[in-house]
């Protein structure tokens, strides 16, 4: 195992207790936090210190009186959050907040580690051992601190609320003195778990919904939740579970066979990504514009590149009477809950890295830490990091 980050001590005093930072997220219309009362109580159990920037769960439903009742110590800035053995955040810190957190310290957030180079740069420079969420295999040892898998339940679940607000169509079947109103159609593109998400919670609005992925094996998952799959190619995913790309002539006709649907679809999810890659396009422009005025859509890929032509990230663009949205804070939108299920991914993860004496070490052997790790010791580790970084092997 690696050496354990410990502040230094002479000989016969007592070693420092860890310090755990809590920074306020800044990041646009980012409302989470990346620690809840529940999970202090965690940390504090441990003999740590921990700092909560004053101000930090506001946005998410915890205030700061919560915070310190769990232990915590409310600080007033980012420079004091950010001073810590451990720094736990959502969104990957800029430069300027990386410059806060002292050399040698342990960073875990969602970092985009695959594009953000600049990021991992300054990460190595500072001898700053980073650990991305967005990294941690998608095994079932690994499930319960699957941060991926979570904040995708809570997007797909904030996806069909914001397209069933922006609909002029009501969700379930009505049977009125004015007559029977027949439910809408909804149609969810991509079945991984934000989609599986987005088909639940249209399907507990009364919506009919159809679904599609490229991977057969989703067909069994959409049925379960009451949902139709659609018949169109399907291929097996890769060995993590992700849909791999598709050659040109699946691609057509995949699209021909969707094209029906998307176009007799009242409200249109899609979700479909490949990480580190663009999103593959499922609904081009003669296809959205089959689509009857009033359709909506909520594109989760629009971030990157979308999976319908038109979309763009954090914008809602008309074609024709087609509403196409492209949220990117998706999981802010349900805080709360999005928050609780990120803290104790963190918790859970962290549990992993404590050492024999009371501290926190990243281990590169360790089955679910090492995999995530993305710097240590100031070396960049991750193999598909020092790819986009251009980095041969050994240097």
């Amino acid at each position: 195992m690696s050496p354990p980050i410990s502040p230094t001590a002479p000989p016969g005093s007592s070693v420092a207790a860890m310090r755990v930072g809590i920074p306020r997220e800044r990041g646009r219309r980012e409302r989470r936090v990346a620690a809840v009362p529940a999970t202090v109580e965690f940390y504090v159990g441990h003999d740590w210190d921990v700092v909560v920037e004053a101000g930090a769960g506001t946005a998410a439903g915890f205030d700061d009186d919560a915070y310190a009742a769990a232990g915590a110590e409310i600080v007033p800035d980012a420079e004091a959050a950010h001073d810590a053995d451990l720094v736990l955040r959502v969104g990957p810190p800029t430069i300027a907040e990386l410059e806060l957190v002292p050399r040698g310290a342990v960073l875990v957030s969602f970092l985009d580690p695959f594009v953000a180079v600049d990021l991992v740069e300054a990460l190595a420079a500072r001898r700053i051992d980073a650990v991305a969420m967005e990294a941690i295999p998608r095994t079932t040892l690994a499930q319960s601190m699957d941060a991926l898998s979570s904040q995708s339940t809570a997007a797909g679940y904030a996806a069909v609320l914001l397209a069933a607000a922006e609909s002029p169509r009501f969700f379930p079947m009505l049977t009125t003195a004015a007559g029977t109103i027949p439910p809408a159609r909804v149609l969810v593109l991509g079945v991984g778990v934000a989609g599986l998400m987005a088909i639940a919670t249209a399907r507990r609005l009364g919506a009919v919904v159809h679904a599609y992925d490229i991977r057969p094996e989703t067909r069994e998952q959409v049925e379960s939740l009451g949902a139709k799959f659609v018949e169109a190619p399907t291929q097996a995913g890769d060995e993590s579970g992700y849909a791999k790309e598709v050659d040109e002539e699946t691609q057509r006709r995949q699209q021909e066979i969707l094209a029906d649907y998307v176009a007799d679809a009242d409200v249109l999810v899609t979700t479909a990504q490949i990480p580190g890659r663009p999103a593959p396009l499922l609904v081009p422009e003669d296809v959205v514009a089959r689509m009857r005025p009033g359709a909506v859509v909520v594109d989760m890929a629009a971030a990157t590149g979308g999976n319908v032509a038109g979309s763009k990230p954090d914008e809602v663009v008309e074609v024709g009477g087609v509403r196409i949205h492209g949220p990117v804070d998706l999981p802010s939108r349900v805080a709360t809950d999005a928050s609780r299920m990120y803290a104790r991914n963190l918790q859970n993860l962290v549990g992993r890295m404590i050492t024999e004496d009371g501290t926190v070490a990243v281990d590169l052997d360790d089955d679910v830490v090492g995999p995530a790790t993305i710097v240590r010791d100031g070396e960049v580790v991750h193999p598909r990091t020092r790819s986009a970084m251009g980095l041969e092997e050994g240097t």
